[in-house]
């Protein structure tokens, strides 16, 4: 199947998806479930890795800027900037990806090859709508937030392991993060972050919606369904960060 092709049956699945639901209660609760499922229960990874992360930028960052040209507060001001501009949006997109794409595409899968999908639509139900749609509406809401999250533990990350290591003083840290901050910057961030959670959201159920065989085969579709979000999220980076800040 041509990449053409793909693109055709990704945009009429969307389609669908978004169809007026035939009992709109019933999508709300699934909407919760979803958030709970795919954002809530996402909170744990997102933040050891944002510690992390935080951590690994401030003491390259320090490593790296040695020289007495360099004053100390840049150290902060670079982590600030780093976190809220890429790492908070972009790698924290590429592990939901990973983590929750791959949920996504194996449980449709599985419903498609355990023929739960055909019972629904026999049953007059929009499966594309009442699978999709919920999941797409939760990982937009939440994703702002689980950004949010990751920028403050990953500065709070940041400044532990700076000061913990001698590198940078409190007060010098909290300068280089106050120093010449532009709040449209963590706008930018969360709108990138809405974007990709769409992108993860559609793509892994477009895989998972269209799993044909058995086991093996959702298998395969779970592994798709990460590395074209991975690679449709980059290209979206790119587009976005051009858009957005030039």
């Amino acid at each position: 199947m041509t990449l053409l092709q793909h693109i055709g049956k990704y945009t009429l699945l969307i389609n669908r998806a978004f169809a007026r639901p035939e009992k709109p209660r019933m999508y709300y609760i699934q909407i919760i479930r979803e958030m709970v499922a795919l954002g809530i229960n996402s909170i744990g990874i997102v933040a050891i890795i944002s510690f992390f992360m935080g951590a690994v930028i401030t003491i390259q960052t320090a490593y790296n800027t040695e020289s007495p040209l360099f004053p100390s507060y840049l150290i902060g001001l670079a982590a600030r900037d780093s976190i809220i501009l890429e790492f908070s949006s972009t790698i924290v997109a590429l592990i939901l990806a990973g983590k929750v794409g791959s949920s996504i595409a194996s449980e449709i899968g599985t419903m498609r090859v355990t023929e739960q999908i055909d019972a629904l639509e026999i049953m007059g139900i929009n499966s594309a709508g009442y699978l999709i749609l919920p999941k797409i509406i939760a990982l937009v809401i939440i994703a702002p937030f689980l950004t949010l999250l990751s920028m403050i533990i990953g500065v709070f990350g940041g400044w532990l392991a700076g000061v913990s290591a001698g590198v940078i003083t409190t007060p010098e840290y909290i300068y280089g993060i106050r120093f010449a901050f532009i709040p449209y910057y963590i706008t930018y961030s969360l709108i990138k972050s809405v974007v990709f959670a769409f992108i993860i959201t559609t793509v892994s159920s477009y895989h998972g919606y269209y799993t044909n065989g058995g086991a093996l085969e959702v298998g395969r579709s779970s592994t798709m369904a990460v590395v074209h979000s991975s690679v449709v999220i980059l290209l979206f980076n790119l587009i976005l960060t051009q858009l957005l800040l030039s």
